[in-house]
This record gives structure tokens, sequence and C-alpha cells, in this order.
């Protein structure tokens, strides 16, 4: 991030000009129409195109075919049972790194079997948004990697996929398609930077995809705070979607979550009530000292000073009593920036939200918690008017309580208003 602070608004300008005129795009809102896509409730479809098999450093290529194939993907039968059961739109994300990676006839066939995802889902009544979606664990083409150094090839390179996955998607009807250009930008949430960077991507995207609408967001990881900070100005199209994402409060929703790396104290904690009031603090407490105690192999030193991280996060979480009003305090945030702006809100969309289960795979949260807290979050983005799209379909975070068998979770399945499907 420091280094894309440090970069001269000049040189930003500069870069995106030229990787603009690289990839033939016009101007930023040329024919642009009105929004013509609507979006209500959606799901989420990762990893339909990522769980990729990438070469370890200092190699930055990926193997043939890229992806895992005992990754979960998505058929006929689960679209038209998520129709069914009250979904209008998915959301697919895509990682960029094989894309970039690879040329010719394998980057067409790439492409090619993301339009045909896209062909699918409108042939069983769906919308779709499709969503670059770097991998933050993939050493190379990350996020970082891509938008961090704008007057970088990288960035340049990052611009004519956008263009040209872009290009491909403008064949279809506007009214059941949009393009997110990137999930959740790396930048500060002020970041002076980022509105320059977001730009040349809108830009880039509309030279290939005139109609289609954009989806578009502020820094920091799609977080609240990245949307306050942005001015719809910047984005000089009026054929988008705002978006932002919520997991608020992490020390509930990723309990037990495995991939947070950076922060040991996450794989720990379990037990975690929502609302605060239907638990105790020394409950967790015990929970999560059962736990620390079955770890042998983290050294006892280690463990002390993430038990002491967890005893203090875990005082703040219970002292500050969250529950829906905590939600609705953050989404009231929302709607005011959204209103500030003379911006329809079913034109910002919750992007992703949802809690990691507890299950033979997972320790997170408990079942009736988990389903109070997605609830708790759908009804206070609908009492808004904002439309959203549940994190995820598959895995720990899914509507799916297994991947194989594929059953709809009734839990979740009520929790977000949604018809038990047949």
């Amino acid at each position: 991030m420091q280094r894309l602070l440090n970069v001269s608004r000049r040189k930003l300008l500069r870069t995106m000009a030229t990787a603009a005129a690289a990839t033939a795009v016009v101007g930023p809102g040329a024919d642009a129409g009105p929004v013509v896509i609507r979006l209500r409730r959606g799901m989420n479809l990762w990893p339909w195109f990522s769980l990729t098999r990438e070469f370890p450093p200092p190699s930055i290529d990926y193997d043939w075919p890229p992806y895992q194939d005992r990754r979960a993907v998505p058929g006929r039968n689960d679209l038209a049972r998520l129709r069914k059961s009250g979904i209008d739109f998915i959301r697919i994300p895509v990682d960029p790194g094989p894309l970039m990676a690879f040329s010719g006839e394998r980057r067409r066939r790439l492409i090619d079997d993301v339009v045909a995802a896209v062909e699918l889902a409108r042939s069983e009544d769906l919308s779709i948004i499709v969503d670059l979606h770097p991998n933050g664990a993939t050493h190379h083409f990350n996020s970082r990697n891509l938008v961090d150094a704008p007057d970088d090839r990288m960035f340049a390179r990052y611009l004519e996929l956008i263009h040209d996955l872009a290009t491909r998607l403008a064949r279809f009807d506007p009214s059941g398609v949009a393009f997110e250009p990137l999930n959740e930008p790396p930048q500060g949430c002020t970041a002076a930077a980022w509105p320059v960077v977001q730009a040349a991507m809108v830009s880039a995207a509309r030279g290939g995809a005139p109609q289609l609408t954009l989806v578009v967001t502020g820094a920091c990881g799609s977080m609240i705070a990245g949307l306050e900070a942005l001015d719809p100005k910047s984005v000089a199209d009026d054929n988008v979607i705002y978006t932002f994402h919520f997991y608020e409060p992490y020390v509930f929703s990723h309990q037990g979550a495995p991939w947070m790396t950076g922060e040991p104290m996450y794989r720990y904690l379990n037990a975690v009530p929502w609302p605060s009031a239907a638990g105790t603090r020394e409950a967790t407490l015990a929970a999560v000292a059962r736990r620390m105690a079955a770890d042998s192999t983290t050294p006892a030193a280690i463990k002390r000073t993430i038990a002491a991280t967890i005893d203090r996060v875990l005082a703040q979480y219970f002292d500050a009593r969250p529950d829906r009003r905590y939600i609705e305090r953050f989404f009231r945030r929302v709607a005011a920036w959204a209103d500030r702006h003379a911006i329809d809100r079913s034109r910002v969309l919750l992007g992703e939200f949802g809690a990691l289960r507890s299950d033979e795979r997972y320790v997170g949260a408990a079942a009736a918690d988990r389903a109070r807290y997605i609830r708790d979050v759908r009804e206070c983005a609908e009492d808004l008017g904002l439309p959203w799209a549940f994190w995820n379909f598959f895995d720990g975070m899914g509507l799916t309580s297994d991947d194989d068998l594929r059953d709809f979770d009734p839990a979740v399945t009520a929790a977000l208003g949604l018809r038990p499907p047949a």
C-alpha cells in the first residue's frame, strides 16, 4: 500500500491514459445508458473459477488445467434450485491469475468457460455479476501485485484483461449481466490513488462493454468506510452499481477461520454467541481454552500471547453487547452515503456477508447463532432497500450443508428468507 500511496497523481493519470489507449478504451461513460440490470437477492458461487494449481515461487505459472479438480462447481440443477428458492442473481468470482498467466488458445478457452457459465446461468433465468476476484494467497497474481503499482506493466496487463473480458460479456443482454473489475481493493480507505486506479479500470471495461452495468466499490477491502470515502464523481460513469462487503463483527463471523493466518487468534475462537447476550464471556473463554489446550504444535509462549489478545478482544465484544442494532448502525451509514449522493439505494449492493459454520471440517459459529446473524444482516439490508449477495453457496460459509450432497441448510435458507427448494 505504501508504494501506491507514494505514486504521484500525475504518474497515475499518465498510466491510466496509456493503458486505456493501448486497449482502445473510450472515455468513461461514453454511450452509457441508464442502469438496466435489477438485483435483489443473490448468491456468490466461489470457487467455480477459483482454487487454482499455481506452481511455487519463483515460478509464476499454473499447471494445466489451472483449476483444482475436486473444487465444488455448480451445475444446472444447482442454479435451477437457487432460482426456485428466490435467488434472482449470482456473483461469479473469477481468479484473474490463470487468465493473465496463459495466452493464445488456452487463454481463449478459459474465457470461453466463463462465458459458458454466464450462458448457463442465464438459461436458468438468473442475472449474473462476473467478478474479477484475485486470490490473496497466490504469490504473484494477487491484488497487491496487480493494482498496488499502477505505473507497472502488471497494472497495464490487468487493464487489458478487464477490457478483453468485458468485450466478451458485451454480447449478453445488459439487463441480465454486470461486470465487477476488482474484488476488495487492497488500498487504504482514504487512499488518494484508489479513485484514479478505479477510473482506469472502469474506462477499460467500458471500452469493451459500452452498455453493461459495472460494479464499483470503495477501497480497503470494500468495507463501509471505503465506500464512505468514495466520491461517485470519480467514477465518471452513470451505469454503475456500488458495492460493499460486511462481516462485522469479525470476532463472530470469522471465529474458527483457518485462513486468517495473519491473525492466529481466529483459529482458536469458538462459542462466540450472536447476539452477545445469547452467551457469556466466561463460557466463550472456557471454550477457547479447551481448543488451545488441544493444540500440541504451537509453543506455549506463543499461545499465551494469543490468549491475552483473545481475552482483550472478547472483553470488548461482550462489553459492546452487539446485536441487530449494531448492524443497523453500520447499514444506516451506507444508506446515508447513498442519499447524500442522490444514488438510489437499489444501486448499492451488499456484495458479501456471512459467517463460518461448525461441522466436521470447521469449528465456527453455533448453528442457531449463525442463523440469527445471517437473518439480522439480511433483514437490515432489505429494510433499507439494499440488494444483497450471500457468501457463499459452497464451503464453510455456505448455504449448502454439504458440498457433495448440496442440500440447502434449512436454518440458513430460512434466515435468508428463501423458499426450501423441491
